[in-house]
């Protein structure tokens, strides 16, 4: 199917989902959020010991510079999870994990103060699991050192995260204009206090579905390819939506195409045996990419990734499909959603966006109580 085709069927579909959806949900959105269950837990994790005896004596004194580890042990590499279950929640909960340099406030709030994921998907009846993955956030009990450097990169990163160039935004984009709202973006920044390690994050998520048991996995940035891969470790993982995977895309062993190269890096795939990739055809996935993002070479390298990453995604789809799967790829300008950022789930039109992800959910019949 060529792309006007997929366009012209995604924009019916996403346009007649949406009119039973903007007309009540806009109406949910005004009421109280009755909450039936919340509380916080940590999955996963490792202890590190240190040999001898601990003596309480000698070494109970706290001393910040030179403190004796003598038979002592350490508790990190969990993960925090932050849950909420609505009064007549849907059966399946979405678990809500963020991207690189980011925490759990990722889905919490807009920088503009408007209701982010948490509490829009709460509004429809979802139970809702909000991560900070190891060594990131509340998690920062890590058994590895680090060097956390104080660099100057916020302009890096409003061009990486597609806010626009610079320091000016780009056209019409859908992020607030006011200096408050772009400083708060800046500030929900954190850094890994420990070396950052997937396989460390995919255990930890793994052992949050162990705990929760079944439900849906939603993605954001860094952590899609390491949503894959949690999936292939994990059947409770019964669904995945991901927004703007850029890394990790996963094949099977003799499909792995060729590395992309773009400005400022190369995008590589990860090979597996087709006996575990088999399962990523087992669930139904989507995957989102916002405005911004050229088709073809540009000289702009906080774009050129993203290219990178749209045109591997393309390919892991078409490979996903080809073996059964029920892969859909959607470029939110193809389905009348300008001007959104990285952070589509925080962006001005988020609302939107949350309407497209329910619709989805509703047609795979995820949302039922």
């Amino acid at each position: 199917m060529n792309r006007v085709l997929v366009h012209l069927k995604t924009n019916l579909f996403f346009t007649l989902g949406s009119i039973f959806l903007w007309v009540f949900l806009g109406h949910a959105q005004k009421l109280p959020i009755s909450i039936l269950e919340q509380g916080s837990f940590t999955v996963g994790g490792t202890i590190k010991t240190s040999p001898g005896a601990f003596d309480p004596i000698a070494h109970g004194a706290f001393n910040p510079t030179n403190q004796s580890a003598e038979g002592q042990s350490l508790h990190g590499d969990h993960a925090t999870v932050f849950y909420q279950v609505p009064v007549d929640a849907n059966k399946l909960p979405l678990v809500f994990w963020h991207g690189f340099g980011q925490s759990m406030r990722t889905w919490q709030t807009t920088p503009d103060g408007r209701e982010g994921f948490q509490s829009i998907f709460l509004r429809r009846g979802f139970p809702v699991n909000l991560v900070d993955q190891p060594r990131r956030g509340l998690s920062g009990r890590s058994t590895e050192p680090t060097t956390i450097k104080a660099s100057t990169d916020d302009q890096l990163w409003f061009g990486i995260f597609r806010v626009g160039v610079g320091t000016e935004f780009y056209p019409d984009i859908q992020f607030s204009k006011d200096p408050e709202a772009l400083n708060q973006y800046f500030r929900q920044i954190t850094p890994d206090t420990g070396p950052l390690d997937i396989m460390v994050n995919i255990d930890a998520v793994s052992a949050l579905f162990d705990k929760i048991g079944e439900g849906i996995l939603v993605t954001h940035s860094h952590s899609g390819g390491q949503g894959w891969m949690t999936a292939l470790k994990n059947k409770n993982i019964k669904a995945i939506a991901s927004y703007e995977p850029g890394s990790n895309f996963v094949f099977p062993e003799g499909e792995v195409p060729a590395s992309i190269t773009y400005v400022g890096g190369t995008l590589s795939a990860r090979g597996v045996p087709m006996s575990k990739f088999k399962r990523l055809t087992e669930i139904p996935i989507v995957i989102y990419y916002g405005d911004n993002i050229p088709d073809e070479p540009v000289e702009n390298p906080a774009q050129e990734q993203w290219r990178a990453a749209v045109t591997m995604a393309k390919l892991w789809r078409d490979t996903v499909n080809k073996h059964g799967g029920d892969v859909t790829l959607i470029q939110l300008p193809d389905v009348g959603l300008k001007g959104n950022t990285h952070f589509p789930m925080s962006d001005l039109n988020n609302q939107k966006v949350a309407n497209l992800l329910s619709v989805w959910l509703k047609e795979k019949g995820l949302d039922k109580k």
